[in-house]
């Protein structure tokens, strides 16, 4: 008697990727409509992973290029556009050969996709290091010097000393480790791509946390950007104690 479609179902999704292609052949001689399209679907799946090995293959280029510097450290930042809350740096060091699927600019992905790549991130990193300006900082030294502050700041608490640092489009002043520019550097770089998903999902985290103390301006779903319901709020509550006062002048 021939298994049930739910079983073999059961044994593709308990299988290993590496052991699907002896499920195919296994079962190719099936006739029934659902086993066949559960080998499809599953050959569809591999394709589609091949293609996103290829996609980071492609972002590994730089890495690859400076492999002589020993610990490649990616940077990035997140915030620096909103009304509101600080700017946040990431610094990450990642593994030679670690594979992180779906990796990308944090803008690209979804927030539950930043979520679980957050925890990849962490988990497999050989180095993390998180640094932030405040909104007084920012209002004080301006949100560019802050940016950089915050990404000395990221550096620094790594806890090992990387060889170079990729960073997304900037120059960081008063760093001794050597430099990469890289424009559009989240898209093109896993060690970046990884920094900002740090950055991003720590600083989304943070203005939720804002918004439990002050529920009135929306923190939680704009993030402190400038959308017309949070400008609206300002107008008609006035400032709060996490708004850049430099970034607000003229909406009150």
């Amino acid at each position: 008697m021939s298994k049930s479609i739910a079983r073999i179902k059961e044994e593709f999704e308990q299988a290993a990727e590496q052991e699907w292609s002896g499920l195919y052949e296994a079962y190719k001689t099936d006739t029934r409509t659902g086993v066949q399209n559960l080998i499809a679907r599953y050959r569809k799946k591999e394709e589609a992973l091949r293609l996103e090995r290829e996609r980071l293959l492609s972002m590994r280029a730089y890495e690859e290029k400076y492999s002589d510097y020993g610990l490649i450290c990616g940077i990035d930042e997140a915030g620096r556009g909103p009304l509101a809350g600080p700017v946040v740096a990431g610094a990450v060091i990642l593994p030679k050969d670690c594979e992180i699927l779906y990796l990308n600019d944090s803008k690209k992905l979804s927030a539950s996709r930043r979520e679980e790549l957050y925890d990849e991130i962490m988990e497999k990193a050989i180095a993390t290091g998180i640094g932030m300006a405040g909104p007084a900082r920012i209002d004080e030294i301006n949100i560019l010097q802050a940016t950089y502050e915050a990404m000395r700041q990221a550096v620094a608490n790594l806890g090992k000393e990387p060889g170079i640092l990729l960073n997304d489009a900037v120059t960081i002043p008063e760093m001794t480790v050597p430099q990469v520019p890289i424009i559009k550097g989240d898209a093109k770089s896993v060690s970046i791509a990884a920094a900002s998903i740090l950055a991003k999902v720590t600083r989304d985290r943070l203005m939720a946390e804002y918004d439990k103390i002050l529920p009135e301006y929306g923190f939680a779903k704009h993030k402190g950007y400038g959308s017309k319901e949070h400008i609206d709020a300002i107008r008609r509550l006035g400032p709060s104690p996490i708004h850049r006062k430099t970034f607000i002048k003229n909406f009150l």
